[in-house]
């Protein structure tokens, strides 16, 4: 695509990824940038997942090791089931990090976040909400349908009891927690649902838990925001107020001139330069808390 994306793209894309307008609402409004030169066809090309392109560590990286693993979930679903990446060679006991997917499932690209950890040298474990009902479908837009008729508190559970999953494994020393949209909304939520279920927490474009969970943040905190993002910007102010007034050690960068999904690199929103920023800070952030 040669002529820019316009912010309003961007902008119906979130709404319709969160549920907002439906597929339908987003065609025919796409359909009005047409007028500018830009085909329906380009717009949803470049605005939605190609994760071919994406993959940045391969599953046969010589560095890692990836499986499954299944855990107990008693007041979520029953059982969970997520993606298990370590570095191949474990001579001590490693930090260990929750990989959250956004509200679709586990899809390509939160597999491959996951390798990025592992071969950073540690732990991560990246649980799929959608295990329930058979795991990530192939298909974000089925994956996000999917997601939004689950139990919401449910789901809750599941990434709860993932993170006491983490911790008990022999080889794990700290817990710490990435997600991205969704995930970063569950990475707040963690935080927040009990003091000391992870030691430290990346939330990228996330909305805080329920402010009655805030008391009990205590967790080191990392906020990576985008610019272009008024959604989930406009409930920074008080979750801000609420972590200075409890001395909560967080720092927030905001990523100029970013999208929402900037760090995913399958689509458009795609921000390399703030996105290899924002993984650096992630990975060194993690070595500190989490060593």
């Amino acid at each position: 695509m040669t002529q820019p994306i316009p912010q309003e793209a961007f902008d119906w894309y979130d709404e319709y990824a969160h549920g907002v307008i439906d597929r339908r609402e987003f065609l025919s409004r796409l359909a009005s940038l047409t007028v500018v030169g830009l085909s329906i066809g380009a717009l949803t090309s470049a605005l939605t997942p190609n994760y071919a392109i994406a993959e940045q560590i391969s599953f046969n990286d010589p560095d890692i090791k990836a499986t499954y693993a299944t855990f107990p979930s008693p007041k979520g679903h029953g059982e969970g089931r997520g993606y298990l990446v370590k570095p191949a060679r474990i001579e001590k006991a490693l930090p260990a990090v929750l990989v959250v997917h956004e509200n679709r499932g586990l899809n390509p690209y939160i597999k491959d976040v996951a390798r990025r950890v592992a071969k950073a040298g540690m732990i991560a474990f990246a649980p799929d909400a959608l295990h329930p009902v058979g795991g990530y479908p192939g298909n974000d837009d089925e994956g996000r349908t999917l997601q939004r008729n689950l139990d919401r508190a449910k789901i809750e559970q599941d990434f709860i009891a993932a993170a006491d999953m983490l911790r008990a494994l022999p080889d794990t020393t700290r817990v710490g927690a990435v997600g991205f949209c969704f995930g970063g909304y569950i990475v707040n939520m963690l935080a927040a649902a009990r003091t000391g279920l992870i030691d430290a927490g990346v939330p990228f474009y996330g909305t805080p838990a329920d402010k009655s969970l805030w008391p009990n943040i205590e967790a080191p905190l990392m906020i990576q925001l985008a610019e272009n993002d008024k959604r989930v910007n406009d409930t920074w102010p008080d979750y801000q107020a609420a972590l200075e007034a409890q001395d909560v050690d967080y720092t927030m960068h905001m990523y100029k001139g970013c999208q929402h999904g900037f760090h995913n690199d399958s689509t458009g929103r795609f921000d390399e330069a703030n996105a290899e920023l924002a993984w650096n800070r992630t990975l060194a952030f993690f070595l500190k808390h989490l060593a």
